[in-house]
């Protein structure tokens, strides 16, 4: 059994700054790639951004020179520091670990981000 819990989420105001922190944990073989995905109210869940083992990144246009992903191979940890947020930044935020030996992705509960104008 795996399990992906996410902290950090909260209520900002816009311009404002949080991090999210993120720790998978159980009976993982090879953690490949790890990232952070949220959805909105009536919208689908949508890539933010994602760190592979090697370090290599990817983010969405609506978030680069904003966001940052790093994570931590040793720990199967990433984070997710959020600067100069903007209202539309408020979604539930949930992490995703995806095992490269048995092909599997595992995601946390969520959690909620809301950015106040």
């Amino acid at each position: 059994q795996v399990q992906v819990v996410e902290s950090g989420g909260g209520l900002v105001q816009a311009g404002g700054s949080l991090r999210l922190s993120c720790a998978a944990s159980g009976s993982m073989f090879s953690i490949f790639r790890m990232g952070w995905y949220r959805q909105a109210p009536g919208k689908q869940r949508e890539l933010v951004a994602a760190i592979t083992r090697g370090g290599n990144t990817n983010y969405a246009d609506s978030v680069k020179g904003r966001f940052t992903i790093s994570g931590d191979n040793t720990k199967n940890t990433v984070s997710l520091q959020m600067n100069s947020l903007k209202p539309e930044d408020t979604a539930v935020y949930y992490c995703y670990a995806y095992d490269s030996i048995t092909g599997r992705g595992y995601w946390g509960q969520g959690t909620q981000v809301t950015v106040s104008s």
